[in-house]
């Protein structure tokens, strides 16, 4: 039974009728879609290109109107004191809004619900009783399988009313999470609010603990700059970019859910994939390689091939010879090389400029030229010949090559930039002959991108929301900034979970190498999926990973299950198991998280014991629950309960003990109900700090 109202409804049963408009909007929305479906574009396309781009969004249009049986078309009802967008002038009473994840209305066009994005919705997430912002009562409601079965409400302008917590907002965070991440649309928070709705001027940078949110935060922005601003998103394009393919599986239902269908998603080795991605470097040999200073050194690269003309240029055109002198050409491509435009631009420029000087003689002659002579004279051989030996043309792929090959060509572009030990690190130890042949890392791709920017500008889209954006390298920022340098960025992460060698210090830093600096960092503190308990457990490690940031709190009531367990050596896999077989006795998912050492151990005692586990990324089912994670992946997932093995494992298997503390921070931190560690070497230093609970 729902809550009963401060102010019971004059209806006899409130909970029906509102099932009545549920069945109706459900109705309506059909009725929408088949309107769609129905529609003829025979007689209003000039020709069959026309017809296939009005077809196409014909389709997604349709695609868009799909109900979702298991998705509740509205979650919240708004009942204003005065009617919304009046301004001056005598005030009529309000009206009610039902809010939802899309705006539906009947065949006279008037709404049943209202999009969650529409100015009108905001007082469902920022309303409060000491700003009820004309609000007479904000309703929630309950679903079981898609059916409405409960609601509860708050009377923001009445005195006699306490504030309160939303039990139905608390149940909504803490239900069981089987399958594919959910959107937050229903439980989005005053502070989450104030960073979706943002403007679309201006980049953000979010700073999140684990369990705020942050995530679904950079999401729902999409979602809503693409509603706020959709034909100037249509035009230049939306990016998601995430750390790993099983991220990206794991959010992708998100975006479809709120009803946006063409949103891409990437990770950055994806936006770089220019050369085949076959090998891997050395921490230390890629921290050179992410370094910023690199961009420096593949400009001087790019451009070392640029040489002063020492002949002239002589053009010979019917009986006549036109003659450009070596120290014309000279002032040509000086000015062009001090422009600092793009070596492709530039080059492309350069047969033009030449062609101009011999038409300022032909016109000295008493000749008349017009463009198309000037663009003749550009094609001619003796000035093709001349810009090929003063302004070559240049390889991405193949300069990259060069440099990481040949050490006395890296010594002369890196000269005062990198020490000789910084360009040792970076060199092959046996220089490949082809670029298919090479062996490239993901840190040689990077390379390649900036390059190929130096040489054609990359192109730039509307909106990028870069997420776990602490573990990239100066130069992998650079590759994202450039794919947004005419538009904005939502960029997510949380320096505390910076797991790679080369993760940035401070947001400002990253924000520099972006091409944003100045932006917004906001700070998300109050966790909303992390247990109390859990989240306090892990933020012992906060002192040695990230000193300078706050501590995360959590909203939830409920501290959530939660033990520390140390066993014998010989009884580690067995103890595993048994936190596992006890996890599964409880509603929602399993992620057994636990060193890349230690996967393969693991996965043959479960096997054993009959347990397929699934791997990170692929959905979890009623009958198939328990995944398993290797510490490395874990980053962005959450689980309803975590299981972790031998923390000490997941620390030595890093590089450095810093890296390796923020790892287990990011194991500790995937679970949203429950956590059971389980351990036989020597918890780390920080974690027992202070600890007396051990079960």
């Amino acid at each position: 039974m729902p809550p009963s109202p401060a102010h019971p409804s004059p209806d006899t049963d409130p909970l029906q009728r509102e099932r009545s408009h549920l069945a109706a909007s459900r109705s309506a929305l059909r009725a929408m879609r088949k309107n769609t479906e129905e529609l003829n574009i025979a007689d209003v396309t000039a020709n069959w290109v026309n017809a296939e781009v009005l077809q196409g969004e014909i389709d997604a249009r349709i695609k868009a109107l799909a109900d979702l049986a298991h998705t509740p078309l509205f979650f919240g009802r708004l009942d204003y004191l005065h009617a919304p967008g009046m301004g001056g002038g005598e005030r009529r009473e309000g009206e009610n809004f039902y809010v939802g994840r899309r705006h539906v209305h009947d065949a006279d066009g008037d709404p049943m619900v209202i999009d969650w994005r529409a100015p009108v919705s905001q007082p469902f997430y920022r309303a409060s009783k000491k700003d009820p912002m004309d609000l007479k009562l904000r309703r929630r409601f309950g679903y079981t399988g898609g059916e409405l079965t409960a609601y509860e409400d708050e009377h923001l302008t009445d005195p006699t009313e306490a504030a309160r917590t939303s039990q139905l907002l608390q149940s909504e965070i803490e239900r069981p999470r089987v399958g594919p991440m959910r959107d937050i649309v229903a439980t989005i928070q005053p502070e989450q609010d104030e960073i979706v709705r943002a403007g679309i001027g201006g980049s953000v940078c979010v700073q999140g603990a684990p369990g705020t949110g942050k995530t679904a935060v950079g999401l729902h922005r999409v979602a809503y700059l693409l509603y706020a601003h959709r034909e100037r998103l249509a035009r230049s394009g939306t990016l998601v970019i995430g750390p790993n393919r099983s991220f990206l599986h794991y959010i992708e239902q998100v975006l479809p859910a709120l009803g946006e269908l063409e949103v891409k998603q990437a990770t950055v080795d994806d936006l770089v994939g220019h050369v085949e991605v076959r090998g891997a470097d050395e921490a230390a040999t890629a921290t050179v390689k992410g370094d910023a200073r690199m961009a420096e050194v593949l400009r001087r690269a790019v451009r070392s091939g640029i040489t002063m003309p020492q002949e002239p240029c002589v053009v010979v055109r019917g009986s006549r010879r036109w003659r450009v002198p070596a120290y014309e050409l000279e002032e040509i491509v000086r000015e062009l090389r001090e422009r600092e435009i793009r070596y492709g631009a530039a080059r492309d420029a350069l047969p033009q400029r030449i062609a101009h000087a011999v038409l300022v003689r032909m016109e000295q002659a008493g000749e008349a030229p017009d463009d198309r002579v000037q663009d003749a004279v550009a094609r001619n051989a003796a000035v093709k010949a001349t810009v090929k030996a003063a302004w070559p043309a240049v390889d991405p792929a193949k300069l990259v090559l060069r440099l990481l090959g040949d050490a006395e060509f890296l010594a002369a572009q890196a000269d005062g930039i990198l020490t000789p030990e910084e360009q040792k690190a970076i060199l092959w130890a046996k220089p490949p002959r082809s670029v298919k042949s090479a062996t490239w890392s993901s840190a040689d791709a990077v390379l390649v991108d900036e390059a190929m920017d130096l040489v054609e500008r990359t192109h730039s889209l509307g909106h990028v929301v870069l997420d776990e954006a602490q573990d990239l390298s100066p130069m992998q920022y650079r590759a994202v900034g450039r794919r947004c340098t005419t538009g904005s960025a939502t960029i997510l992460g949380d320096i505390a979970q910076g797991t790679t060698p080369w993760a940035t210090d401070t947001w400002e830093q990253a924000l520099a190498h972006l091409g944003k600096p100045g932006s917004a960092v906001e700070e998300l503190t109050q966790g909303f999926r992390v247990p109390r308990e859990v989240i306090a457990y892990a933020s012992r490690l906060l002192p040695a990973i990230a000193p300078d940031l706050t501590e995360a709190t959590s909203i939830r009531e409920s501290a959530g299950d939660f033990a520390v367990r140390c066993v014998a050596t010989k009884d580690l896999d067995a103890a595993v198991l048994a936190a596992c077989d006890e996890a599964l006795t409880k509603e929602g998912s399993i992620g057994l998280i636990a060193s890349e050492a230690r996967i393969p151990v693991l996965r043959a005692a479960l096997e054993a014991a009959g347990v397929t586990p699934l791997a990170p990324g692929e959905e979890t089912s009623a009958e198939s629950r328990l995944t398993l994670v290797p510490a490395t992946l874990a980053k962005g997932l959450e689980y309803d309960y975590v299981v972790l093995d031998e923390p000490a494992a997941i620390v030595d298997g890093e590089p450095d003990e810093r890296t390796g503390l923020r790892r287990l921070y990011v194991g500790l931190t995937r679970p949203v109900s429950g956590l059971t560690v389980v351990h036989a070497a020597e918890l780390p230093e920080r974690l027992t700090a202070g600890a007396d609970r051990n079960s």
